[in-house]
């Protein structure tokens, strides 16, 4: 696994679980 590899899947999670708060919590967005 390179690190290119995993900054890019960190990065994917990240934005993944901001798009879930924003859907559970859109009053605080």
């Amino acid at each position: 696994m390179t690190a290119a590899y995993t900054v890019g899947l960190i990065v994917a999670v990240a934005l993944l679980g901001l798009l879930v708060l924003a859907l559970l919590f859109p009053e605080r967005f």
